[in-house]
């Protein structure tokens, strides 16, 4: 019986993975779903077993399974794994995804499952967090705090109760890792925690997954229930989050789980320290947890090996917007942001010019071609003014108005804001006021106009403000600066300290955008 491989991943089955798996099982192949590859140019994405290996086919519709089947297909990839796209990556996180069946413990014992566990148990508590110290991996989810720091501090916490928390709250716009992983390869994250769990002496987790991923849930609750044996001692469970961006902040995460309203808790106290329920807690994103299974299986000096400054190891970067191949690519830190947008992203998918990338969500800063010599490391994108976030990269052509841009990231941080601190709550609605008030003179004036609205119905789209608008152009971009300096410096947590990174760049780098009379950085000093 002919053996064949579809992914059953979200962005698969969106693109109709289902329907393609029922035409090849009415064919009486055995269809064995898998997780996704990663380039979602090539899904629905069909692999057959043959004696030269796996050989892919794709993009490939329910009519197409005999053409397939007999090796006349049109789209034949050959063997994927040597395709331009994937023959370049360092897949230390997502070497299964798109191998095996995500929930099979016998593929997953079978492809280095477990070894790190058992490593690890085999270990002192303190030599597994001298590991994870050694590797130098930072935490995937944003701030790049080193995971084995955050680690010593809970283990040197006085408690017999202590927690580990997966931050699965994966709401930037263009990112999709975290669901990738916890739907193709859901063991790997289970096997971290509960390596984690060994390191600090914590006897239960909770893995905190927003509603709006209801397959990855099913999935990580299928894959819990499945290996509840091979844990034990430690006990792990899901916790579903209502949608909230402000709750992948780890504080308000927190609260969410403790069945409070998701708001910012004020530091100190540290999470490590009084964390949930008020006790020791290791909170870490599902991309840093999962990389603890390579770390203790290969040691710490082979992640260490790859990387670029501090910043070490592997990073699943994710390529979305206006681009030719948006997925994931697995690459080590240090490659530049160029290469990532024209060289294995291919440019736009409009064939116009690239104008501007956007790194780390939509609180991430704007970047011009001009700065696509950027390596993709934490501390040459924190000099730069950006961030490298949760390595999400949205491209933009030349058609896109970065004043609009502007004003989405204020409109988005006024929506999603907890409320607690006033730099944040009130800050982004000035922010957008401000906003309206430029966009209405750039209408009035000779603008770069939002191409997809007539001037008149822009203007009044854009002229809501209730202040009157007597300042020029400069002076309000000036005002906006004072405004994004007192967000940056005085919100409570990153949502509102974040803000100002896209408001910022786009002036910087855009300012004909804005309709300024000269270069909006000198005008505002």
């Amino acid at each position: 019986m002919t053996r064949v491989f579809i992914s059953r991943d979200m962005a698969s089955v969106a693109l109709g993975a289902d329907d393609v798996a029922l035409a090849f099982a009415g064919t009486g192949c055995e269809v064995i779903r898998t997780g996704s590859r990663g380039l979602f140019s090539i899904e629905p994405l069909v692999e057959v077993e043959t004696a030269e290996g796996r050989i892919g086919y794709g993009p490939v519709g329910p009519a197409d399974a005999a053409a397939v089947l007999d090796g006349t297909h049109a789209n034949r990839l050959g063997r994927v794994e040597e395709s331009p796209f994937f023959a370049g990556q360092q897949r230390f996180t997502f070497a299964r995804c798109g191998i095996v069946d995500p929930l099979s413990l016998a593929d997953y014992a079978a492809t280095s499952g477990w070894t790190g566990l058992e490593a690890a148990r085999a270990m002192s508590q303190q030599a597994v967090v001298d590991a994870v110290k050694a590797s130098g991996l930072r935490g995937r989810g944003g701030a790049g705090f080193p995971t084995g720091i955050k680690w010593q501090t809970v283990l040197d916490a006085a408690s017999s109760t202590k927690f580990i928390v997966c931050n699965a709250d994966e709401g930037d716009s263009g990112t999709f890792a975290d669901r990738m992983l916890m739907e193709g390869d859901p063991f790997c994250l289970i096997e971290g925690m509960a390596i984690a769990a060994h390191a600090v002496g914590a006897r239960h987790g909770y893995i905190y997954i927003r509603s709006e991923y209801p397959y990855c849930i099913t999935t990580m609750r299928a894959a819990i229930d499945a290996c509840a044996h091979l844990i034990a001692p430690f006990t792990l469970e899901v916790r579903e989050g209502a949608g909230a961006y402000v709750c992948g902040e780890e504080t308000a995460l927190l609260d969410s789980i403790e069945g409070k309203r998701g708001q910012v808790r004020a530091k100190p106290p540290l999470p490590a320290l009084q964390g949930l329920f008020g006790q020791p807690t290791v909170i870490n994103n599902v991309l840093s947890l999962a990389a603890i299974p390579f770390i203790l299986t290969e040691g710490a000096e082979a992640y260490a090996a790859v990387g670029f400054g501090r910043s070490r190891g592997t990073m699943p970067v994710q390529l979305a917007g206006n681009v030719k191949h948006g997925g994931l690519y697995e690459i080590g830190f240090g490659i530049t942001l160029g290469e990532l947008v024209n060289d294995i992203g291919g440019g736009t998918a409009s064939g116009r010019p690239v104008r501007a990338v956007q790194v780390g969500g939509p609180l991430g800063a704007y970047f011009p071609p001009s700065m696509f010599h950027l390596p993709f490391d934490y501390e040459a994108f924190a000099q730069a003014g950006g961030l490298i976030g949760h390595a999400g990269i949205t491209v933009f052509d030349d058609s896109v108005d970065m004043a609009h841009m502007a004003r989405f990231a204020m409109e988005f941080c006024a929506a999603e804001s907890c409320g607690k601190c006033t730099p944040c709550r009130i800050g982004s609605t000035r922010g957008v006021e401000i906003m309206d008030r430029i966009m209405a003179r750039r209408e009035q004036g000779s603008p770069r106009a939002n191409p997809a609205l007539p001037g008149g119905l822009a203007k009044a789209l854009y002229s809501r403000s209730p202040a009157p608008m007597q300042q020029t152009v400069e002076q309000e971009i000036s005002l906006l600066r004072d405004l994004a300096d007192t967000m940056k410096f005085g919100s409570l947590c990153a949502l509102g300290g974040f803000t100002p990174y896209p408001v910022l760049s786009a002036l910087d780098y855009f300012p004909e955008d804005f309709g300024a009379t000269a270069p909006a950085k000198e005008a505002a000093e």
